[in-house]
């Protein structure tokens, strides 16, 4: 039924469809609830503790027998700047004066670590079926000890250059991630946004380019998507974005209401929310002070400031300063249950498909 079943066969998943990882916004709920639905679950584990990444999968592996995928960031950190993260917090001052808060008051660094040697112990002991990377691999001592527990890697891929680098580094599977897809971007050998292609530019490129499978991400949020990512050669799909506005995501209220009356031309790429570039709705402060500005910390400092601001204006029922992360097709979204969901997906794409070999 599906042209290419390689994916299938490597996750042993139901349908070629995998949940994208998408920290701060879903917990083991939303991955069980996909996983339910027959699609690959993904839990985002770059801003959470290796505590907690173990609790969560003990929660999913005691609700359902199906693979899981533990996804994780391998940037390379960068000190903060003291004088750039001041200059950044007089930026955001009028921001602080309208809320009543304090700019010089202490505030948690942003939470968003690279794999480590603490992580990889917890991935050896829990031993998920695969293991995803956004910003390139971990070094290729981590990598092995990945490898040898048994877990299939993938990695997400911006441009072709990065696709060659990720099979030839060890990735088991490649994620072509299109310049239309919700969060960061997952570039590691380029920082030059404009030049990333769409996931219809990039797909097949990628696909042409290594041996791998190929996953396609970015802009799919229905079965016409699913078929045409499979036509241009991709194994599988990637989809979050399609997912947000399901009961079992974590995404409050006010940013529901922010994402179920967005458009197609809702969202930019910006780099004020993290420091790094990433997709989502546009809110207040990314309007007014970007998307893209040149006082923005490095990532993911820029984060920092705007915690507290981000958690005086919730409180209002506002998300000027909430992460809305969210791909092109986030107007495609629906409200139904994620396993649901899912089961749609796949039916919606295989009829499709199955009309057009008639």
């Amino acid at each position: 039924m599906w042209p290419d079943r390689r994916i299938i066969e490597l996750f042993k998943t139901e349908f070629p469809i995998v949940l994208a990882p998408m920290a701060g916004v879903m917990d083991a709920e939303l991955v069980i609830a996909a996983a339910q639905g027959g699609a690959l679950g993904s839990l985002p584990c770059a801003m959470i503790s290796a505590e907690k990444a173990r609790e969560q999968i003990n929660i999913i592996r005691q609700r359902v027998s199906a693979p899981v995928n533990m996804n994780f960031f391998c940037h390379r950190p960068v000190d903060a700047d003291p004088a750039r993260e001041a200059g950044w917090k007089r930026h955001l001052s009028g921001y602080h004066a309208e809320l009543g808060l304090d700019p010089a008051a202490p505030v948690n660094a942003a939470n968003r670590a690279p794999f480590d040697a603490a992580m990889c112990e917890t991935v050896e002991e829990l031993k998920p079926e695969v293991v995803s990377f956004h910003f390139g691999l971990p070094d290729q001592a981590l990598l092995r000890r990945v490898k040898a527990a048994g877990c299939l890697v993938m990695g997400s891929a911006t441009i072709v250059k990065e696709a060659i680098w990720l099979e030839e580094n060890g990735a088991d599977i490649i994620i072509a991630q299109g310049a239309e897809a919700g969060g960061h971007r997952g570039m590691f050998l380029t920082e030059n946004i404009s030049e990333q292609p769409g996931t219809f530019a990039l797909v097949p490129q990628v696909v042409d380019a290594v041996k791998v499978p190929v996953i396609a991400a970015g802009g799919i949020a229905d079965g016409r998507g699913i078929a045409a990512a499979f036509a241009l050669g991709a194994a599988g799909v990637q989809i979050g974005t399609a997912y947000l506005r399901c009961p079992e995501s974590k995404v409050i209220a006010p940013a529901r209401v922010a994402l179920a009356q967005a458009g197609d031309d809702s969202t930019v790429i910006t780099n004020v929310m993290t420091g790094r570039a990433a997709r989502g709705v546009a809110n207040r402060v990314m309007r007014e002070l970007g998307p893209i500005s040149p006082h923005a910390p490095a990532f993911p400092h820029a984060a920092t400031a705007l915690g507290p601001l981000k958690v005086a204006a919730e409180k209002l029922g506002k998300v000027d300063f909430t992460n809305l992360w969210a791909g092109q097709a986030v107007r495609m979204g629906r409200e139904m249950p994620a396993a649901e969901l899912t089961r749609a997906l796949a039916g919606a794409a295989l009829a499709r498909m199955s009309a057009l070999s008639r």
